[in-house]
């Protein structure tokens, strides 16, 4: 029984995979393989990945379906996978909530409880429950899934710009120009703001959608854009070790420069952190094409099917990253480390496997009946 769907472009669930292990990674603290992950090497990191993938997959998805039923059928199933998507997150936030508590409790350890923001909970459960199912309540790790719901009702209504990408464009560039310069966010519980800001990582899915819709055709001269992607990235990991990685060298670096480097902020995706996973996409699409032969190995292949089931997996890696935060804390040492990011990995792609089965076994049912 094949658990890998054929018939798509393999190479996005395959990017899509790998970056949800990243994204298992880096939520596990002091985690080795943690220096191995795009946001120690380019200024951009698996979200920026994540976002744009989901992008790429929505223009296929409901453009196909806009341009078959119209606007209504089509609205209909992104409002129905924008529910999807609120429904998983409260299942999160309540799977997430009990696994700290937990924790805090078995452990002794109330630091746990205010780290991850579940002390409003605790201190105010009936109103942080209330916010939580209206988004505005977001503690750490669980603030992605409201900014992609935020960004499917805004494609909603964006539905019949795909058949003007360019005006499509223009307007989700303004949106991400002003939100930029005049500061514009939604508002969270404490009169704060959402840390992804769904107004400016629209745009990223927007390219996603529009690369979909309308492949660009290659420049005469494509290396030279391949030179410069290089360059830029290059550029990106030296803007990180005079800041990030190295402190030290930061006196090396003119003071403007510097305030300029330190302002490369995630929450309202710079346009650093935006040319970053451009450049990274460029690179994809001329290193790999569509039918490359690596992609049906059959360590490729495992990685293909976390990414096809992304939703799923992205829930339970962040339950499982809890967890893995937990045992390294407890008994650190490279083994175990080692072994939490195997298992890791082995529990996202049994979280994927299931509902594989199921499809495939569905299929072969449909296929018998048929017969």
């Amino acid at each position: 029984m094949k658990l890998v769907r054929e018939g798509r472009d393999l190479r996005v669930d395959f990017f899509r995979g790998i970056a949800l292990w990243f994204i298992f990674i880096d939520h596990v603290p002091g985690n080795f393989l943690g220096v191995l992950t795009i946001r120690n090497a380019t200024l951009s990191d698996a979200t920026e990945i994540f976002v744009m993938l989901a992008g790429y997959a929505a223009g296929l998805a409901y453009g196909r379906n806009y341009e078959r039923y119209g606007w209504l059928h089509a609205g209909a199933d992104v409002l129905r996978r924008t529910w999807t998507l609120w429904v998983a997150h409260i299942f999160l936030f309540v799977a997430f909530a009990a696994e700290v508590g937990f924790a805090t409790r078995h452990f002794g350890k109330r630091a746990y409880l205010a780290e991850v923001g579940f002390d409003h909970l605790v201190k105010a459960p009936h109103r942080a429950l209330l916010d939580a199912l209206l988004l505005i309540y977001q503690p750490a790790y669980l603030n992605v899934l409201p900014m992609y719901i935020a960004i499917l009702l805004f494609f909603a209504a964006a539905l019949p710009l795909l058949r003007r990408p360019h005006a499509l464009l223009a307007l989700s560039l303004a949106l991400y120009a002003a939100a930029r310069i005049f500061w514009l966010n939604l508002p969270t519980w404490r009169g704060g703001v959402w840390f992804f800001n769904p107004l400016t990582w629209q745009f990223l899915f927007v390219l996603g959608v529009l690369l979909a819709r309308n492949p660009p055709a290659f420049p005469t001269r494509p290396r030279r854009l391949d030179a410069l992607a290089v360059v830029l990235l290059v550029l990106g990991f030296a803007m990180l070790l005079f800041t990030w990685h190295r402190p030290d060298l930061r006196p090396l670096v003119p003071k403007p420069l510097l305030h300029v480097l330190l302002g490369i902020d995630k929450s309202a995706l710079h346009p650093f952190r935006l040319v970053s996973v451009l450049c990274l996409v460029w690179l994809a699409i001329r290193l790999v094409p569509a039918h490359a032969g690596w992609l049906r190995h059959s360590a490729a292949r495992l990685f293909i099917l976390i990414g096809q089931f992304g939703l799923p997996v992205f829930c339970f890696g962040i339950f499982f990253s809890f967890l893995g935060r937990l045992v390294v804390e407890f008994a650190p040492g490279f083994g175990v480390q080692l072994v939490v990011n195997l298992v890791g990995l082995a529990g996202l792609a049994a979280v994927a496997a299931v509902p594989a089965w199921y499809r495939a076994k569905e299929q072969q049912k449909r296929a018998a009946a048929a017969t």
